[in-house]
C-alpha cells in the first residue's frame, strides 16, 4: 500500500472532522474504524436523546436537519452517513489496530486485524487517533461481572418486562436507562456509590427520576457498592450493610476510558492517574512526533470534558498543522 500523509484511527465526528479536513487540504488519507461508522453513537440506547441541540454536531459544514430541539440516536446516525457520502469519505470498517510503530525514517507501521483473521499494514506519515472512550468500560472488578446477564451497555427496555433490573451507577446513562425499564414494565433499582445523583444528569430526566424514586416505581440504594454479582441476585454493602438484590438483568453504568494501552503501546506516555496522554494543547500533537489525538481521546478519565461539540474541532487544528508541515 502506498505511504499516506495521514492514517485516521477512529470513524467517530472526530475523525470524519479530520478526515474532511484532510480533504480539504489535499492530504492522502485513509480512516481506520474496527466497527461500524460512529460506532459509538450506534451502541448508544436505541430511544436515546442528546443533551445538545443539532448544530453542535454538525460536521463539514452539512445541517442536521430535525424536527425536534434535539437530536436522537437514530438522526444523528442517518446525518453521519449523509457526511461520508456527500464528502466521500475513505473508511476501511471492521480492522482493529493492533500496533502503531514509528520507523527510524519517522513512517509509521500501521497493523490492523479483521474478525475473519486478516492482517494488514498500512504505512503513514503522520497518525491520528481519533478512538473515543466509549469501548471500554470502567469495570467494578467484582466476581460475576462477567456473567451473561450482565451488561456495560445499555440499549432497549423490552427484552426486561416484568424482570427485576439492577442498574449501576448515578448519572445520565443510569438514570435515563430506569427511566425506560420502569416505563416498558420492568423492575428497576438504581445502585450508586455516592449519596445523590450526579449533578450534570439532563434538566428534563433529573426531575422525572427524583420523583419516580420518591415514589417508589424506580427503587434506589445510595452510598452503596457491588460486592458481587450471582446469577440470580447483586450483592450490595450500603449504610444498613450487606444486601442480596434479586436480578434478572444487570446494567453496570460506571462510565468508560480511552483505550490507554493502545496510545502507551504507541509510545505516548500517559498520565497515571488522569490517563491523559501527553501532547501540545494547540495542535494535538502528542510526545511522540507525527502522532496526533483527537476528541474523546484526549480526555483520559475526565470523560466529561470532551464531546462532540468540542472535540469536532480538533482535527482541523490537526490537520492545519499537519499540512504546513508536509507542505515545508
Amino acid at each position: 500500500m502506498p505511504v499516506r500523509d495521514v492514517l485516521i484511527v477512529g470513524a467517530g465526528p472526530s475523525g470524519l472532522a479530520t478526515a474532511i479536513a484532510a480533504k480539504q487540504r489535499g492530504l492522502d488519507y485513509v480512516i481506520v474504524e474496527k466497527g461500524a461508522l460512529v460506532n459509538s453513537i450506534f451502541n448508544f440506547p436505541m430511544h436515546m436523546v442528546f443533551f445538545t441541540t443539532p448544530e453542535l454536531l454538525e460536521i463539514g459544514g452539512l445541517p442536521l436537519v430535525t424536527p425536534y430541539d434535539k437530536p436522537t440516536r437514530l438522526e444523528a446516525l442517518r446525518y453521519y452517513r449523509r457526511v461520508v457520502d456527500t464528502y466521500g469519505l475513505q473508511i476501511s470498517f471492521h480492522e482493529t489496530v493492533t500496533a502503531i510503530e514509528r520507523g527510524d525514517d519517522g513512517v509509521f507501521v500501521v497493523t490492523t486485524t479483521t474478525p475473519r483473521g486478516v492482517t494488514r499494514v498500512r504505512e503513514g506519515r503522520a497518525v491520528v487517533l481519533a478512538i473515543g472512550y466509549y469501548d471500554i468500560p470502567n469495570r467494578l472488578d467484582v466476581p460475576g461481572e462477567d456473567l451473561p446477564h450482565v451488561n456495560h451497555y445499555y440499549t432497549d427496555a423490552h427484552p426486561y418486562y416484568r424482570q427485576r433490573v439492577v442498574v449501576v451507577g448515578g448519572k445520565n446513562s443510569a438514570a435515563e436507562a430506569c427511566l425506560e425499564l420502569f416505563r416498558a414494565g420492568a423492575y428497576p433499582t438504581l445502585v450508586h456509590r455516592h449519596a445523590e445523583l450526579g449533578g450534570t444528569i439532563k434538566y428534563w430526566v433529573r426531575p422525572d427520576i427524583e420523583n419516580r424514586i420518591k415514589e417508589g416505581a424506580v427503587k434506589a440504594r445510595f452510598d452503596s457498592h457491588v460486592v458481587e454479582i450471582t446469577p440470580t441476585a447483586v450483592v450490595i454493602e450500603g449504610p444498613g450493610g450487606r444486601e442480596e438484590l434479586p436480578a434478572e438483568g444487570v446494567f453496570l453504568l460506571t462510565g468508560y476510558r480511552p483505550d490507554v494501552d493502545l496510545m502507551r503501546r504507541a509510545g505516548v506516555s500517559c498520565d497515571a492517574e488522569t490517563l491523559a496522554p501527553q501532547m501540545n494543547p494547540e495542535t494535538f500533537e502528542t510526545n511522540v512526533p507525527g502522532l496526533f489525538v483527537a476528541g474523546g481521546a484526549v480526555a483520559g478519565r475526565h470523560t466529561g470534558n470532551i464531546f462532540i461539540e468540542n472535540g469536532r474541532f480538533h482535527g482541523e487544528k490537526i490537520i492545519a498543522a499537519l499540512a504546513q508541515r508536509l507542505g515545508d
